[in-house]
């Protein structure tokens, strides 16, 4: 599926990561802590060069501690497409990329840019979190979804605490590939029973709008007993079908 917004918390964000999603043309939304302690970047750019000169911003010019070169961006561009192109086409795969442009040497032009570029970015978004709450409730409620996935994963990963015990990749693959099965198996039995819930309320006269409808979540777990008897049988499959239509 094409990404829409790529949203993270504080431990996944770094000013490279902000550049490449520019770059990709979908907005990189972190939930950042200590956020009085981050630095704004003003645009600035040398007059001699033409391109970009130095600009005023009255009302946040006391905010900036620090400035991008956007005369850099610009002498940079094409290179940032081409490594843009090379994520979008699959060429290379994204880590690799981050973790070189990451270590290059201070003296790597591409690098240097790129790492302005997402200063800059940075900068725009940080002003419009502190400014809009409608982002500030996005940016949680999506984050509160990924960490309610990862509970009810953790949950279902009883055995070995939610930790891979051995380090054979096909293992643990098979166990990862188990895992999202059992986990999208709660999901797809959590959805049909509130659904049922929903339409039974509905005979007894009760209606719920879609927006409170909107905040009930399929990722329950408490229900879940993780450490039963499994049983696959023909006669049980039948029969689990049979409860879940009544």
């Amino acid at each position: 599926m094409p990404i829409r917004t790529h949203i993270v918390d504080t431990a996944g964000c770094t000013d490279q990561v902000f550049g490449l999603c520019s770059l990709l043309g979908f907005p990189f939304m972190p939930r950042l802590k200590n956020l009085a302690t981050r630095r704004l970047f003003k645009p600035v750019g040398s007059p001699e060069e033409g391109l970009f000169g130095s600009r005023s911003y009255p009302q946040l010019d006391a905010l900036f501690s620090a400035t991008v070169d956007l005369n850099l961006i610009a002498e940079q561009w094409e290179g940032l497409v081409r490594v843009a192109a090379a994520l979008k086409n699959r060429i290379v795969s994204a880590n690799v990329i981050a973790r070189r442009l990451a270590s290059s040497a201070f003296s790597n032009r591409l690098a240097k840019a790129l790492l302005h570029l997402g200063q800059l970015v940075r900068t725009v978004y940080l002003l419009r979190y502190f400014n809009d709450p409608v982002i500030r409730q996005q940016v949680r409620t999506q984050l509160n979804r990924g960490e309610a996935r990862q509970d009810l994963a953790q949950r279902l990963f009883f055995a070995d605490q939610g930790m891979f015990r051995s380090g054979d990749y096909y293992q643990m693959m098979n166990r990862a590939s188990c895992l999202s099965l059992l986990s999208n198996a709660v999901l797809v039995y959590n959805t049909l029973r509130i659904g049922q819930v929903l339409e039974r309320a509905k005979a007894q006269g009760q209606e719920f709008s879609s927006e409170a409808i909107a905040h009930v979540s399929p990722l329950a777990r408490r229900h879940v007993i993780v450490n039963g008897t499994y049983d696959f049988s023909p006669s049980q499959h039948r029969q689990a079908k049979e409860e879940l239509c009544v």
